[in-house]
């Protein structure tokens, strides 16, 4: 419900709010998981033993998950960042290799490179973006590299094309995190069959998902594939024949049935979920056209976001104040909005201490100082709206006349 039209004082300050009711649950868990859910517990009660991994439906929810994405190879494990952590192992790195990472991610996005025995160097960000780019990147790499890692932050996706020729020209391998991103394209692909390999989070928060945690490995490599496969299973012999045992060393990642069961059911209301945020997101950027303090965040040319969130320029020659008042303003309105969204690993105490750096055998330099000055910038830039597939006309309208009201109010 709005405020009455026309109403000019600020909630912050004592006025109606334009949203008097919160914004709409998102419904992500309906009947169809629960029959799904259902019909593997019966399956188990019937049979009188308990469901598994890797059976019938784990099977199921990979094909199903490849075909979602055109084609290719699938492997359910147990949250994003075993995802991130299996799709490294799968590329058999040597002990200290360089892993050059994006500055703005999830920890879980950059802590698996040092549990594989690597190093994570750190590129700052497109300075029009939170994502990475090739010209941040380009200054890192050295005889140590062996991976780019790229995360599409917000379901934004990277400009890829330039990454991809410099990892090409370089002999590198390119992982895309793509947690944020399900769904999202690049230039008509879709985000994680632009690299190597990819890891995805089917956390209870994401795009679609396998219940409260899970992941999936993502690939157009069948070699690449049963090594992450093998990787994520402590090194069973997958493929393989006549090994005599575990071939690799790895943890125990999987998946399981019923998340798989739930993820099968979720990943068929995908493309409507990104659909309809996709629409919701043009309705605000098509108003946000006529209003002075705040602008669209840029993309690179031929993405399409998947819109895991929105993140919206603040333009603060256009306002009396700060960007955190603006946001504060926002949200008495009845906007769910965040000021920030800091998330770079380089400044978090447990990147200060990384233990490979004092090893010996890294030739590599023991104290580095990243430069993430476009990410700091890029933060500071823009805010965070929430968005959701149910968000429909009311919601964007709200929306705008928010942003509009509290412009109107802070205005030079």
């Amino acid at each position: 419900m709005a405020a009455i039209a026309g109403e000019s004082k600020l909630a912050v300050d004592g006025g109606t709010p334009v949203r008097t009711t919160p914004f709409p649950a998102r419904g992500l868990i309906a009947a169809e998981e629960k029959a799904a859910a259902m019909k593997l517990f019966d399956e188990a009660i019937a049979a009188g033993n308990a469901f598994g991994y890797n059976g019938t439906y784990e099977k199921q929810y990979e094909q199903d998950f490849a075909g979602y994405m055109g084609g290719g190879f699938a492997d359910g494990v147990n949250s994003g960042t075993n995802a991130v952590f299996c799709a490294l192992g799968a590329l058999q790195l040597p002990p200290f290799s360089e892993v050059i990472l994006p500055p703005i991610t999830d920890p879980g996005g950059a802590m698996p490179v040092v549990f594989i025995g690597c190093v994570p160097m750190i590129a700052d960000a497109d300075p029009r973006s939170f994502n990475v780019c090739a010209d941040t990147i380009r200054p890192l790499i050295s005889e140590r590299t062996r991976a780019i890692v790229v995360a599409h932050i917000a379901g934004d996706p990277v400009d890829m094309d330039p990454i991809l020729a410099l990892a090409r020209a370089h002999n590198l391998y390119v992982v895309e995190d793509c947690a944020q991103s399900h769904g999202a394209t690049y230039e008509g692909k879709m985000v994680g069959t632009l690299g190597h390999i990819a890891a995805f989070s089917t956390m209870f928060g994401k795009h679609h998902c396998t219940g409260g945690q899970g992941g999936v490995v993502y690939t157009r490599d069948e070699k690449l594939h049963w090594q992450g496969r093998r990787f994520a299973d402590r090194g069973k012999p997958f493929n393989l024949e006549n090994t005599g045992g575990n071939v690799v060393a790895g943890l125990n990642c999987n998946l399981n049935e019923l998340s798989a069961a739930i993820g099968s059911a979720q990943l068929k209301k995908l493309p409507e979920i990104v659909r309809r945020r996709r629409a919701a997101a043009a309705g605000i950027i098509a108003g946000m056209k006529q209003l002075k303090a705040v602008a669209p965040a840029w993309q690179p040319p031929g993405a399409e976001s998947a819109y895991w969130f929105m993140k919206i320029r603040f333009v603060p020659e256009a306002v009396r104040v700060d960007k955190a008042t603006f946001c504060q303003a926002l949200a008495a309105e009845g906007i769910p909005v965040g000021a920030s969204y800091r998330h770079i690993p380089c400044e978090q105490p447990w990147f200060k201490d990384i233990y490979t750096r004092n090893c010996s055998d890294y030739k590599g330099p023991k104290a580095p100082v990243f430069k993430v000055d476009n990410a700091i910038r890029a933060t500071d830039a823009h805010f965070i709206l929430s968005l959701a597939e149910n968000y429909g006309e009311a919601e964007v309208r709200d929306i705008l006349a928010a942003l509009a009201k509290v412009e109107n109010a802070f205005l030079k």
